[in-house]
């Protein structure tokens, strides 16, 4: 009986203790705990599907994002569109164009000699012009699929094709970085040299609203507007290397997006080696893996991450900027983290389309440069957009397929937190959000091992206490792995009304890892005479705890720690010691001494925080001694579940 009342009361006193930290804006290291997620930066680290996270940080529905069809092809590197609705994309390695039609059905309609199909571009009369590399030809490819070489350069690699108002085909080459302007099939190369760059390559080609010729190049990162006489006038000389993408806005803007050294490799690898693989692990400190672990090392007194200004290209992989009609340029986006490969103007305007070998990230970045993840794809990277009509259709790799993204917001989707590691065993106390309240559904699941598989509990749905808010108490069983999911659903808005769309944003876990008892490393005693004292330090307001915040928000965790002064005192010995708690708890100490041959150990001193301590000999009667140490964590547990841990010295002669 007295058993079962002690854990009903233990009980209790948890339940009092999580529910109280679920409204506390932080906690200290040691005893409950709260996990946080309320920064896009840690959103980022999750799995979105069908949702999308806003650049203040905010869950909401993205667009429908659907597949339309699959090549069964690993890469597909070029796509363009008809006025017909079709959709054609070149694959590598095989070198295969596959032709999808408004319905989503697709058929192969040629297969090259050569490894892959690079650019891709629709004339003005519907004909399909394809540039292959290595050893690239341009061909004239018919509805039937016949092909014919249309231009064949001495040139290496065919990066980028473009077709002017007059019909005329822009071809953009390495690796010598020649500018073909073609007229006709087999034009000699000498006399379709429209401007020779000294550039290596001509990664990118787009028309801008003038009729002009917009290119960019490598290594030089050029961005190169080349009148109709062969006239070439620099627009922006990037900081990085590569020119990867272009695209126009209906202000007569352009977008750039460059990449540096390394990512620029990764880009051109599918006609600079002949391996199978691509960069799609290019996601750094704004993604991980499925199953990342979110280190809560004291997270909650974790100073922020500074700032890093987008204008800031020290470490950039990827940066995109806008150059005005005025030739004024912008940085827009950059990451020294995430690859970029594809861009587009935004369907509605306002910004650019960036896609990345990020998890198949699409990001909405706005002309004012605030992103937002906008979707998800399934598969490793976004390599193409092509435009039709008011459709925005995204090619990908790893594998080659291709998506259709819709202006309207998708009817259902979630988000998978990464994974929380409570370092020991915990019990889950609340979850609690910010956002909507209806069409939110907050989901839990446990495990002991570091990344979710069959051994993990199933999904539990949160019981949501409506007299807490947007709260609920968390159902999964005890285990040191917890991670979160949400599922948003559009709730409809009854008869004659909108439906809307749900929100959610700072999302907090309370939990109590199992205590751990503090453990004291060593002792050690100081030569005769040595004494120590504590050197007096400039203590934190103590009204900062009482509020519930943290002091290392106020620039430390309490008083500063100093090591002792060493002083001369005739009689003196000095016992340090070294103790850790693995909960990170503050320590408590008491000191014990008994002689040598004695069986009984008798208080020296209690209720030490400093982890030494100066005996007076002359208080003693001369002998050998044996010392204890004993840690507490009391300060920062309920009496029940404080634990201590001890040890012994070895004997010292007084």
């Amino acid at each position: 009986m007295n058993d079962k009342f002690h854990f009903s009361h233990c009980a209790k006193i948890l339940s009092v203790l999580l529910c109280f930290l679920v409204f506390s804006s932080s906690t200290r290291a040691g005893g409950p705990q709260v996990w946080k997620i309320n920064s896009r930066a840690e959103l980022l680290k999750g799995e979105a599907r069908g949702v999308s996270v806003t650049d203040t940080g905010a869950l909401v529905l993205a667009p429908a994002f659907a597949s339309i069809f699959d090549t069964k092809e690993t890469y597909v590197w070029s796509s363009a569109a008809d006025a017909n609705g079709n959709v054609y994309l070149g694959t590598g390695h095989d070198g295969r164009i596959f032709r999808v039609n408004a319905n989503g059905q697709g058929t192969l309609l040629y297969d090259a000699p050569e490894l892959d199909v690079t650019a891709l571009a629709v004339g003005r009369d519907g004909t399909l012009y394809a540039g292959t590399s290595p050893e690239g030809k341009v061909y004239r490819i018919n509805a039937d699929g016949r092909a014919e070489t249309f231009f064949d350069p001495s040139d290496k690699y065919i990066w980028a094709l473009a077709v002017m108002p007059d019909g005329a085909l822009a071809v953009g080459t390495g690796d010598t970085g020649k500018l073909y302007l073609v007229r006709g099939t087999n034009s000699n190369a000498q006399s379709s040299l429209l401007f020779d760059t000294n550039e290596t390559h001509v990664i990118s080609l787009v028309v801008d609203a003038r009729g002009n010729l917009i290119a960019g190049t490598d290594p030089g990162g050029l961005v190169l507007r080349i009148g109709a006489d062969g006239k070439a006038f620099a627009l922006f000389d990037a900081p990085l290397r590569e020119i990867h993408a272009l695209a126009t806005a209906a202000d007569g803007a352009i977008y750039a997006l460059a990449l540096s050294d390394a990512a620029a490799s990764s880009a051109r690898q599918p006609s600079t080696s002949q391996s199978s693989s691509t960069a799609s692990g290019a996601a750094g400190a704004s993604s991980s893996l499925q199953g990342t672990t979110d280190d809560p090392s004291n997270q909650t007194s974790a100073q922020p991450t500074p700032a890093r200004s987008r204008n800031d290209l020290t470490a950039a992989r990827t940066a995109v900027f806008r150059i005005t009609p005025e030739g004024v340029t912008d940085v827009l986006w950059s990451s020294s983290a995430v690859t970029g490969f594809a861009l587009a103007p935004a369907p509605r305007g306002g910004g650019v389309l960036v896609g990345t070998s990020d998890k198949g990230r699409i990001y909405f970045v706005t002309d004012e440069g605030r992103d937002t993840l906008l979707v998800q794809t399934t598969e490793g990277q976004v390599s193409s957009f092509a435009l039709r009509g008011g459709d925005l259709l995204a090619a990908t790799s790893n594998e080659g397929k291709l998506f259709r993204l819709s202006a309207e917001p998708t009817g259902e989707g979630e988000y998978e937190s990464p994974v929380r590691d409570a370092k020991f065993v915990a019990t889950w106390g609340r979850i609690r959000w910010l956002g909507s309240a209806s069409g939110v559904e907050l989901q839990t699941r446990a495990g002991n091992t570091e990344r979710p598989d069959q051994t993990w509990s199933e999904w539990s749905a949160a019981r949501v206490d409506a007299a807490n808010g947007m709260s609920a108490q968390i159902n999964s069983p005890r285990a040191r792995f917890i991670q979160w999911r949400v599922v948003l659903r559009r709730v409809s808005g009854g008869a004659g009304n909108a439906s809307s769309s749900p929100r959610v944003e700072d999302v907090s876990i309370a939990y109590l890892p199992r205590n751990v008892a503090p453990e004291i490393l060593s002792i050690t005693t100081l030569p005769p005479g040595v004494a120590l004292q504590t050197i007096m330090q400039i203590q934190n307001d103590p009204n900062i705890a009482a509020s519930g915040l943290d002091p290392a928000l106020f620039g430390g965790g309490g008083a500063a720690q100093a090591p002792p002064r060493r002083v001369f005192q005739r009689g003196a010995v000095s016992i340090v010691w070294q103790a850790e708690d693995a909960n990170g708890d503050d320590l408590e100490y008491a000191v014990y001494y008994r002689g040598l041959n004695e069986n009984a150990f008798r208080s020296l001193k209690e209720g030490l925080s400093d982890s030494f301590y100066t005996v007076d000999s002359a208080a003693l009667a001369d002998g050998r001694y044996v010392f204890k140490i004993v840690a507490s964590d009391r300060a920062q547990n309920p009496q029940n579940l404080a634990l201590t841990g001890e040890r012994t010295s070895e004997p010292v002669e007084l």
